[in-house]
Protein backbone atom coordinates (compact mmCIF):
# COMPACT_ATOMS: atom_id res chain seq x y z
CA UNK A 1 0.00 0.00 0.00
CA UNK A 2 1.06 3.58 -1.05
CA UNK A 3 1.99 5.62 1.77
CA UNK A 4 0.45 9.46 1.52
CA UNK A 5 4.36 10.86 0.79
CA UNK A 6 4.67 8.08 -2.03
CA UNK A 7 1.29 9.32 -3.55
CA UNK A 8 2.05 12.92 -3.89
CA UNK A 9 5.79 12.49 -5.01
CA UNK A 10 4.34 9.96 -7.71
CA UNK A 11 1.87 12.82 -8.96
CA UNK A 12 4.84 15.32 -9.17
CA UNK A 13 7.15 12.92 -10.36
CA UNK A 14 4.99 11.58 -13.20
CA UNK A 15 4.09 15.66 -14.14
CA UNK A 16 8.14 16.16 -13.77
CA UNK A 17 8.54 13.38 -16.49
CA UNK A 18 5.99 14.98 -18.70
CA UNK A 19 7.70 18.55 -19.19
CA UNK A 20 6.09 19.70 -16.02
CA UNK A 21 8.51 22.39 -13.54
CA UNK A 22 8.13 21.51 -10.17
CA UNK A 23 7.09 24.65 -7.80
CA UNK A 24 6.76 24.58 -4.12
CA UNK A 25 2.94 25.29 -2.19
CA UNK A 26 2.64 28.86 -1.82
CA UNK A 27 2.11 30.71 1.76
CA UNK A 28 -2.12 29.86 3.14
CA UNK A 29 -1.41 33.54 3.73
CA UNK A 30 -2.11 36.12 0.90
CA UNK A 31 -0.03 39.00 0.88
CA UNK A 32 -0.36 40.84 -2.39
CA UNK A 33 -3.63 39.97 -3.56
CA UNK A 34 -6.55 42.24 -1.78
CA UNK A 35 -9.31 39.80 -3.06
CA UNK A 36 -8.13 36.99 -1.28
CA UNK A 37 -6.82 36.08 2.87
CA UNK A 38 -6.17 32.71 2.74
CA UNK A 39 -4.81 30.74 -0.44
CA UNK A 40 -7.79 28.72 -1.18
CA UNK A 41 -7.23 26.93 -4.62
CA UNK A 42 -3.71 26.24 -6.14
CA UNK A 43 -4.17 28.82 -9.13
CA UNK A 44 -3.96 31.77 -6.64
CA UNK A 45 0.08 32.11 -6.46
CA UNK A 46 -0.81 31.81 -10.60
CA UNK A 47 -2.95 34.77 -10.96
CA UNK A 48 -0.96 37.25 -12.68
CA UNK A 49 0.76 35.01 -15.22
CA UNK A 50 -3.26 33.50 -16.05
CA UNK A 51 -4.52 36.91 -16.19
CA UNK A 52 -1.18 37.80 -19.02
CA UNK A 53 0.90 40.21 -16.55
CA UNK A 54 3.67 38.14 -15.72
CA UNK A 55 5.47 35.66 -17.58
CA UNK A 56 5.52 32.36 -16.62
CA UNK A 57 9.05 30.46 -15.78
CA UNK A 58 7.42 27.47 -17.75
CA UNK A 59 4.77 26.72 -19.85
CA UNK A 60 4.39 23.61 -17.40
CA UNK A 61 4.14 23.52 -13.87
CA UNK A 62 2.75 21.14 -11.50
CA UNK A 63 2.62 21.35 -7.60
CA UNK A 64 0.65 20.31 -4.09
CA UNK A 65 -0.62 23.50 -2.89
CA UNK A 66 -1.94 23.99 0.73
CA UNK A 67 -5.37 25.43 0.86
CA UNK A 68 -7.78 26.76 3.44
CA UNK A 69 -11.47 27.19 2.92
CA UNK A 70 -13.68 28.41 5.76
CA UNK A 71 -15.61 31.22 4.05
CA UNK A 72 -16.48 32.55 1.16
CA UNK A 73 -17.73 31.42 -2.38
CA UNK A 74 -15.52 27.32 -2.18
CA UNK A 75 -16.27 26.17 1.47
CA UNK A 76 -17.51 23.59 3.17
CA UNK A 77 -17.21 24.38 6.93
CA UNK A 78 -20.39 23.16 7.63
CA UNK A 79 -19.32 20.08 6.61
CA UNK A 80 -16.05 19.35 8.54
CA UNK A 81 -15.77 16.22 11.03
CA UNK A 82 -20.18 15.53 9.64
CA UNK A 83 -18.46 13.51 6.46
CA UNK A 84 -15.87 11.98 5.47
CA UNK A 85 -14.18 13.64 2.65
CA UNK A 86 -14.19 17.61 3.43
CA UNK A 87 -11.72 19.81 5.14
CA UNK A 88 -10.75 22.94 6.16
CA UNK A 89 -7.15 22.44 5.48
CA UNK A 90 -6.31 20.11 2.57
CA UNK A 91 -3.78 19.53 -0.24
CA UNK A 92 -4.44 20.64 -4.04
CA UNK A 93 -2.35 18.61 -6.19
CA UNK A 94 -2.39 20.13 -9.53
CA UNK A 95 -0.77 20.93 -12.99
CA UNK A 96 -0.77 23.62 -15.11
CA UNK A 97 -0.44 24.67 -18.82
CA UNK A 98 0.06 28.52 -20.00
CA UNK A 99 -0.60 28.45 -23.38
CA UNK A 100 0.38 25.31 -23.77
CA UNK A 101 -1.66 22.57 -23.74
CA UNK A 102 -5.43 22.24 -23.51
CA UNK A 103 -8.20 19.78 -23.10
CA UNK A 104 -6.50 16.89 -24.94
CA UNK A 105 -3.73 16.90 -22.96
CA UNK A 106 -5.02 17.29 -19.93
CA UNK A 107 -7.19 14.75 -19.83
CA UNK A 108 -5.22 12.86 -21.50
CA UNK A 109 -2.57 13.12 -18.40
CA UNK A 110 -5.47 12.74 -16.22
CA UNK A 111 -6.20 9.28 -17.49
CA UNK A 112 -2.98 8.20 -17.63
CA UNK A 113 -1.67 9.04 -14.34
CA UNK A 114 -4.87 7.80 -12.39
CA UNK A 115 -5.07 4.49 -14.89
CA UNK A 116 -1.72 3.49 -16.21
CA UNK A 117 0.56 5.13 -13.01
CA UNK A 118 -2.23 3.99 -9.94
CA UNK A 119 -3.92 1.39 -11.73
CA UNK A 120 -7.25 2.24 -11.03
CA UNK A 121 -9.83 0.39 -12.43
CA UNK A 122 -11.85 2.72 -15.43
CA UNK A 123 -14.95 1.07 -14.54
CA UNK A 124 -15.03 2.61 -11.31
CA UNK A 125 -14.71 6.05 -12.52
CA UNK A 126 -17.20 8.83 -14.37
CA UNK A 127 -16.35 12.10 -15.75
CA UNK A 128 -18.68 14.91 -16.21
CA UNK A 129 -18.58 17.70 -18.67
CA UNK A 130 -20.21 21.33 -19.14
CA UNK A 131 -23.82 20.92 -20.26
CA UNK A 132 -24.04 24.75 -21.58
CA UNK A 133 -25.64 27.50 -20.49
CA UNK A 134 -27.95 29.31 -22.89
CA UNK A 135 -28.86 32.19 -20.46
CA UNK A 136 -25.08 33.10 -20.47
CA UNK A 137 -24.30 32.21 -23.88
CA UNK A 138 -22.17 29.64 -23.40
CA UNK A 139 -22.37 26.35 -25.40
CA UNK A 140 -22.21 22.63 -24.22
CA UNK A 141 -18.32 21.71 -23.96
CA UNK A 142 -18.34 18.89 -26.92
CA UNK A 143 -14.87 19.17 -27.33
CA UNK A 144 -13.85 18.17 -23.61
CA UNK A 145 -16.92 15.31 -24.24
CA UNK A 146 -15.38 13.58 -27.65
CA UNK A 147 -11.48 13.36 -26.13
CA UNK A 148 -13.69 11.62 -23.11
CA UNK A 149 -15.27 9.22 -25.34
CA UNK A 150 -11.60 7.61 -26.10
CA UNK A 151 -11.48 6.67 -22.92
CA UNK A 152 -14.52 5.75 -21.27
CA UNK A 153 -18.24 4.69 -22.72
CA UNK A 154 -21.11 7.52 -23.16
CA UNK A 155 -22.64 6.33 -19.90
CA UNK A 156 -20.17 7.26 -17.89
CA UNK A 157 -19.94 11.37 -19.37
CA UNK A 158 -22.26 12.63 -17.49
CA UNK A 159 -23.54 16.48 -18.49
CA UNK A 160 -22.86 18.99 -15.23
CA UNK A 161 -24.88 22.20 -15.00
CA UNK A 162 -23.07 25.34 -14.57
CA UNK A 163 -23.00 25.36 -10.87
CA UNK A 164 -20.71 21.93 -10.98
CA UNK A 165 -19.01 22.31 -14.50
CA UNK A 166 -18.31 26.19 -14.84
CA UNK A 167 -15.24 26.91 -12.71
CA UNK A 168 -15.22 30.57 -10.85
CA UNK A 169 -13.28 31.01 -7.99
CA UNK A 170 -15.03 34.46 -7.45
CA UNK A 171 -17.55 36.94 -8.59
CA UNK A 172 -14.59 38.10 -10.33
CA UNK A 173 -11.36 36.42 -12.34
CA UNK A 174 -10.03 34.00 -14.43
CA UNK A 175 -13.28 31.29 -15.27
CA UNK A 176 -14.18 28.35 -17.28
CA UNK A 177 -15.50 24.96 -18.38
CA UNK A 178 -14.44 21.78 -16.22
CA UNK A 179 -14.71 17.82 -16.46
CA UNK A 180 -15.11 16.69 -12.76
CA UNK A 181 -13.60 13.03 -12.51
CA UNK A 182 -15.30 11.11 -10.05
CA UNK A 183 -14.68 7.61 -8.36
CA UNK A 184 -17.33 4.97 -7.40
CA UNK A 185 -15.89 3.07 -4.04
CA UNK A 186 -19.05 1.14 -3.18
CA UNK A 187 -19.10 -2.68 -3.22
CA UNK A 188 -19.94 -4.47 -6.39
CA UNK A 189 -23.84 -5.55 -4.76
CA UNK A 190 -24.38 -1.33 -4.52
CA UNK A 191 -22.93 -1.20 -7.78
CA UNK A 192 -24.96 -3.67 -9.49
CA UNK A 193 -28.01 -2.25 -7.49
CA UNK A 194 -27.73 1.35 -8.48
CA UNK A 195 -25.36 2.64 -11.72
CA UNK A 196 -22.89 4.82 -10.37
CA UNK A 197 -23.52 7.42 -12.61
CA UNK A 198 -27.03 8.08 -10.72
CA UNK A 199 -24.46 9.14 -8.02
CA UNK A 200 -22.72 11.46 -9.07
CA UNK A 201 -22.82 15.13 -7.51
CA UNK A 202 -25.66 13.65 -5.37
CA UNK A 203 -23.22 14.34 -1.71
CA UNK A 204 -23.27 10.30 -1.76
CA UNK A 205 -19.91 9.46 0.60
CA UNK A 206 -18.98 6.64 -1.65
CA UNK A 207 -19.08 8.81 -5.01
CA UNK A 208 -17.12 11.69 -4.53
CA UNK A 209 -14.75 13.77 -6.81
CA UNK A 210 -11.30 13.42 -6.77
CA UNK A 211 -10.28 15.84 -9.40
CA UNK A 212 -11.58 18.79 -11.30
CA UNK A 213 -9.63 19.66 -14.73
CA UNK A 214 -10.41 23.31 -15.36
CA UNK A 215 -9.85 24.60 -19.01
CA UNK A 216 -9.12 28.68 -18.67
CA UNK A 217 -10.42 30.75 -21.50
CA UNK A 218 -12.35 33.76 -19.74
CA UNK A 219 -11.87 36.40 -17.21
CA UNK A 220 -15.26 36.99 -15.54
CA UNK A 221 -15.30 41.32 -15.27
CA UNK A 222 -16.91 43.14 -12.52
CA UNK A 223 -19.66 43.53 -14.52
CA UNK A 224 -20.53 40.21 -15.13
CA UNK A 225 -19.40 40.03 -18.71
CA UNK A 226 -17.11 37.58 -19.88
CA UNK A 227 -14.14 37.92 -21.69
CA UNK A 228 -11.17 36.10 -23.52
CA UNK A 229 -8.06 35.27 -21.78
CA UNK A 230 -4.32 36.50 -23.37
CA UNK A 231 -3.87 32.66 -23.83
CA UNK A 232 -5.72 29.38 -22.69
CA UNK A 233 -4.75 27.59 -19.11
CA UNK A 234 -4.92 24.52 -17.79
CA UNK A 235 -5.63 24.38 -13.83
CA UNK A 236 -6.41 20.80 -12.38
CA UNK A 237 -6.75 20.41 -8.82
CA UNK A 238 -6.95 16.69 -7.35
CA UNK A 239 -8.51 16.41 -3.52
CA UNK A 240 -4.87 14.85 -2.17
CA UNK A 241 -6.54 13.58 1.18
CA UNK A 242 -9.46 11.81 -1.25
CA UNK A 243 -6.58 10.27 -3.36
CA UNK A 244 -4.90 8.97 -0.54
CA UNK A 245 -8.32 7.08 0.66
CA UNK A 246 -8.58 5.97 -2.52
CA UNK A 247 -5.06 4.32 -2.83
CA UNK A 248 -5.31 2.99 0.74
CA UNK A 249 -8.48 1.21 0.01
CA UNK A 250 -10.22 3.32 3.01
CA UNK A 251 -13.83 4.45 3.02
CA UNK A 252 -13.27 7.28 4.85
CA UNK A 253 -10.20 10.50 4.09
CA UNK A 254 -9.90 10.22 8.53
CA UNK A 255 -8.30 6.90 8.26
CA UNK A 256 -5.68 7.05 6.02
CA UNK A 257 -2.25 8.05 7.45
CA UNK A 258 -2.79 11.96 6.70
CA UNK A 259 -5.56 11.98 9.43
CA UNK A 260 -4.70 9.16 11.82
CA UNK A 261 -1.50 9.90 13.83
CA UNK A 262 -3.98 13.08 14.60
CA UNK A 263 -6.73 11.16 15.85
CA UNK A 264 -4.58 9.14 17.99
CA UNK A 265 -2.99 11.95 19.76
CA UNK A 266 -6.41 13.57 20.01
CA UNK A 267 -7.85 10.18 21.90
CA UNK A 268 -4.46 10.02 23.72
CA UNK A 269 -4.90 13.90 25.02
CA UNK A 270 -8.45 14.00 25.33
CA UNK A 271 -9.27 9.92 27.03
CA UNK A 272 -11.91 9.40 24.08
CA UNK A 273 -11.62 6.22 21.96
CA UNK A 274 -12.44 6.86 18.14
CA UNK A 275 -14.90 5.37 16.25
CA UNK A 276 -17.43 4.51 19.18
CA UNK A 277 -19.66 7.65 20.00
CA UNK A 278 -20.38 9.14 16.35
CA UNK A 279 -21.02 12.92 17.89
CA UNK A 280 -17.53 12.28 19.56
CA UNK A 281 -15.94 11.10 16.43
CA UNK A 282 -17.01 14.45 14.68
CA UNK A 283 -14.99 16.35 17.53
CA UNK A 284 -12.35 14.52 16.71
CA UNK A 285 -12.41 14.64 12.95
CA UNK A 286 -13.17 18.23 13.31
CA UNK A 287 -10.15 18.91 15.64
CA UNK A 288 -7.89 16.55 13.37
CA UNK A 289 -8.76 19.22 10.97
CA UNK A 290 -7.97 22.09 12.63
CA UNK A 291 -4.72 20.63 14.31
CA UNK A 292 -3.88 20.67 10.20
CA UNK A 293 -4.55 24.14 9.44
CA UNK A 294 -2.79 25.47 12.99
CA UNK A 295 0.94 25.14 12.97
CA UNK A 296 2.50 23.77 16.35
CA UNK A 297 5.14 25.69 17.73
CA UNK A 298 4.80 26.25 20.93
CA UNK A 299 3.41 30.15 20.38
CA UNK A 300 0.10 28.85 19.06
CA UNK A 301 -0.04 25.53 20.23
CA UNK A 302 -4.17 25.57 22.63
CA UNK A 303 -3.23 25.80 26.58
CA UNK A 304 -5.55 24.88 28.97
CA UNK A 305 -5.41 28.89 29.92
CA UNK A 306 -6.57 29.63 26.26
CA UNK A 307 -9.68 27.79 25.68
CA UNK A 308 -10.65 26.95 29.53
CA UNK A 309 -10.01 27.34 33.15
CA UNK A 310 -8.85 23.58 34.09
CA UNK A 311 -6.05 23.21 35.82
CA UNK A 312 -2.98 21.97 33.56
CA UNK A 313 -4.35 18.07 34.55
CA UNK A 314 -7.33 18.52 32.60
CA UNK A 315 -6.55 17.01 29.28
CA UNK A 316 -9.63 18.01 27.40
CA UNK A 317 -8.12 21.43 26.21
CA UNK A 318 -6.18 19.60 23.88
CA UNK A 319 -9.14 19.14 21.67
CA UNK A 320 -11.37 22.00 22.80
CA UNK A 321 -14.30 21.08 20.63
CA UNK A 322 -14.46 18.07 22.51
CA UNK A 323 -15.95 20.45 25.40
CA UNK A 324 -14.69 20.28 28.75
CA UNK A 325 -16.89 21.60 32.35
CA UNK A 326 -14.51 24.10 32.49
CA UNK A 327 -14.98 25.10 28.76
CA UNK A 328 -14.79 29.00 27.33
CA UNK A 329 -15.67 28.43 24.27
CA UNK A 330 -18.93 25.42 24.63
CA UNK A 331 -21.68 24.96 27.25
CA UNK A 332 -20.89 22.05 29.57
CA UNK A 333 -21.73 18.72 28.39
Amino acid sequence: MMTANEIREAFKRFFEENGHLIVPSAPMVIKDDPTLMFTNAGMNQFKDIILGNVEPKSRRMTDSQKCLRVSGKHNDLEEVGHDTYHHTMFEMLGNWSFGDYFKEGAITFAYKFLVEVLKIDPKDLYVTVFEGDKSAGLERDDEAAGIWERYFPKDHIINGNKHDNFWEMGDTGPCGPCSEIHIDNRTDAEKAAVPGAELVNKDNPFVIEIWNLVFMQYNRKADGSLEGLPHKVIDTGMGFERLVRVMQGKTSNYDTDVFQPIIRKIAELSGFTYGKDEPIDVAMRASSAAQCVMPTPSSVVATPSSVCSCPPSCKRWAAPILSCPHSRNSSPR
